[in-house]
């Protein structure tokens, strides 16, 4: 017997809000299957308001309004079952998110969670990692997004340790990561790390994703220390309208890149991976496999 249900993840980060419909596929004596149908992905990036200003904008506040709107007209027509919109960064630090949250229910139907870091890093976790990883061996999990990163070690298959630090792009852009937080990141995972002997990073974020599609390799093999920093030096050598016409960078892509891409390097030197491993995966996928684990609340349609 085969059943599909369709379930709907949205997620409202500090760069850009994202639209993940999946179809759940269940057969007899089989394993579940998770598999994207749709991603729609709107570049507000919520986190240029509220790390400098403490609120979301009127202009970003009516764009947020139309996308969710948008996203809401999309669940109808895909047939979704199940959703749940998650909130992370920006819209827990600011000062009218819950003004916006109202808003955008009395509009468009649509009920936000404003979820803190460690839910996040939780439901970052709940990914079906197991496919991409092997069991037998220790990761550190980076989850890099506008307002805040994510990092969880992940030992013999299991997580063993889950932190959110408030260093994101958008942050990082705007100059406002203070020194503190950088050596706080580092004594957490020279900390957490030392007592393994070899370990992998595994990065997820739309910034690693783009750079792994760029680089050509295939799905499961990873990028090395010494291609990350290579390509870190490219993007430098280049103004942000080069990075735009000549590495093909879409115009919210070509400067969150290099803070991201310094993220990731930064937890490499410090946990002493060569290697970082891209499964293309993150929050959205999260949040399909925990309202279908019912790990989380969600709406039903």
């Amino acid at each position: 017997m085969l059943k599909i249900q369709k379930y709907a993840a949205i997620d409202i980060g500090s760069n850009a809000v994202r639209l993940l419909i999946s179809n759940i596929i269940e057969q007899d004596d089989e394993p579940v299957r998770f598999k994207k149908n749709s991603l729609v992905r709107v570049p507000i990036r919520l986190g240029a308001d509220v790390f400098l200003k403490g609120e979301i904008s009127e202009y970003n506040q009516e764009r947020m309004v139309d996308t969710m709107t948008a996203f809401s007209l999309l669940i109808k027509s895909h047939g979704v079952t199940r959703y749940k919109a998650c909130a992370t960064s920006a819209m827990r630090e600011a000062n009218n998110s819950l003004q916006l949250s109202e808003k955008i229910m009395n509009t468009s139907g649509i009920n936000i969670d404003i979820i803190d870091g460690e839910e996040e890093a939780a439901i970052i976790a709940a990914t079906d990692l197991n496919t991409y990883i092997d069991p037998n061996k220790t990761y550190l999990y980076v989850d890099v997004g506008g307002g805040s990163t994510e990092f969880s070690i992940i030992h013999n298959g299991k997580k063993i340790q889950s932190k959110s630090f408030r260093i994101g792009t958008v942050r990082l852009l705007n100059d406002i990561v203070k020194n503190e937080t950088w050596l706080e990141l580092e004594h957490w995972i020279k900390e957490n790390t030392k007592q393994y002997y070899k370990i992998a990073l595994i990065g997820s974020g739309g910034n690693i994703n783009k750079i792994f599609k760029i680089s050509g390799k295939d799905i499961g093999k990873p990028l090395t220390y010494f291609y990350l920093t290579s390509y870190y030096k490219t993007l430098q050598n280049y103004s942000y309208e080069e990075r735009i016409s000549k590495l093909n960078l879409n115009q919210d892509r070509a400067d969150v890149i290099i803070p991201a891409t310094r993220i990731y390097l930064s937890a490499m030197k410090w946990s002493g991976a060569k290697d970082i491993f891209v499964p293309k995966i993150g929050l959205s996928d999260g949040i399909i496999k925990s309202m279908y684990f019912e790990t989380v609340s969600s709406v039903v349609v």
